[in-house]
């Protein structure tokens, strides 16, 4: 039975410019520098690594990213917890809010040998956890925290609730209290290294304050668990903290850039196009790539205007990037003349993102290249990923 790949695909391809547009573009080059970078600084801070596989959703990507590591991972969804499962991680945090209906589904996994944790907020939900245990299951529960995210956890600056959560969950058989955790999401709104190392000492604070106040009241608090690609990059002091979870550091994207968490060399994803259209009397040309392929996703405009829907590589004139998009067009401009002759229908452009990891959510695979190899013109590999819920 043929897959897609071969279906669409002549086995004898080597290039990119054989592949269908569009198409998720990896560069594993990038990926190792990036994986090793992050996991050598935390490595050498003393704090475990827990990456965050939303962004990736790859085994592949996965391996590699726990390399040298325990394997702990962090997922968003169920989907992503099976998938990995199957890929042979055992020590895995659903780190989404979990509802008392989704708890039969994780006591499944943990049941197959899969330390599936999960987190909560809620009282309420704590004490149907505490009563889901039984007849066999078991559950491993993370408190949440806001450290100013302003998304869900409870509000550091009074942690109001925590004693009762945590009781709930330490006193009940079967439930082990894992530890506490947050996602210092603010920190993408930052653009130096002193805004983005103060967001990270405010999550440092507000998850040990919480950690603290549990072992004061005599209920353990093993996991100190912050999260965020800024904050684990740009960080000054981890003291306190036992495990990071940054996630879209694998791949890093625009928004990472202009942030300061990486460098422009750094970006390992981007999207495979082909130019569809010649529009000189707007000095404008159209790919094959739109809201679907790239997103419309515009957080890298935060601190660069400029950068629309995603940025051309290796552009032949200045701020050449998709301005506009609709479902299945990009509407790619620039400062400059376009130059058309250089650019023919048909011809293959890459589009750097700017997130990541909604980007990526578009596509079932990666065309995975290496350029320390060949510049990255051949398909050296591809991995696969997993959509959905």
């Amino acid at each position: 039975v043929l897959d897609w790949h071969a279906r669409f695909i002549p086995m004898s391809t080597q290039t990119i410019d054989d592949l269908p547009t569009p198409a998720l573009i990896l560069d594993r080059a990038i990926l190792r520098r990036n994986t090793k970078r992050m996991s050598e600084r935390l490595r050498n801070a003393g704090v475990m690594l827990r990456p965050h596989l939303k962004t990736a959703k790859s085994i592949q990507v996965g391996r590699m990213a726990v390399e040298g590591h325990d394997g702990r991972i962090t997922v968003s969804t169920l989907a992503e917890a099976r998938y990995f499962a199957d890929g042979g991680f055992k020590d895995i945090l659903y780190g989404v809010g979990i509802v008392p209906s989704k708890l039969a589904a994780v006591s499944e996994l943990r049941k197959q040998g899969v330390n599936l944790r999960v987190v909560t907020d809620n009282f309420a939900v704590a004490k149907a956890i505490a009563a889901a245990a039984k007849d066999g299951d078991t559950f491993s529960v993370f408190i949440e925290i806001d450290s100013g995210a302003g998304r869900a956890g409870l509000p550091f600056s009074a942690l109001p609730g925590l004693l009762d959560i945590g009781r709930v969950l330490h006193e009940a058989p079967g439930v082990e209290l894992a530890g506490v955790m947050t996602h210092a999401g603010h920190s993408y709104h930052q653009s130096t290294p002193d805004g983005i190392a103060a967001i990270a000492e405010q999550e440092r604070v507000a998850i040990v304050t919480a950690a603290e106040k549990l072992r004061a009241a005599g209920i353990p608090c093993p996991i100190v668990s912050g999260g965020s690609t800024p904050t684990a990059m740009l960080s000054r002091d981890f003291t306190g903290i036992t495990e990071m979870r940054p996630g879209v550091y694998v791949f890093n994207d625009l928004d990472q850039e202009y942030i300061g968490s990486c460098g422009a060399g750094d970006i390992a994803l981007s999207v495979l196009a082909s130019v569809i259209g010649h529009y000189p009397h707007r000095n404008q040309l159209l790919i094959d790539a739109g809201a679907l392929a790239l997103s419309k996703d515009i957080s890298a405009q935060e601190f660069q205007p400029k950068v629309g829907y995603g940025t051309i590589v290796d552009a032949p004139v200045r701020a050449m990037a998709v301005v506009d998009c609709s479902q299945e067009h990009g509407f790619v401009g620039a400062d400059d003349p376009l130059p058309y002759g250089n650019l023919p229908v048909g011809a293959r452009v890459r589009v750097l993102p700017n997130h990541a990891c909604i980007t990526a959510a578009a596509y079932d695979r990666y065309y995975v290249v290496d350029s320390d190899l060949d510049g990255g013109k051949s398909v050296v590999d591809i991995y696969d990923r997993i959509n959905g819920w």
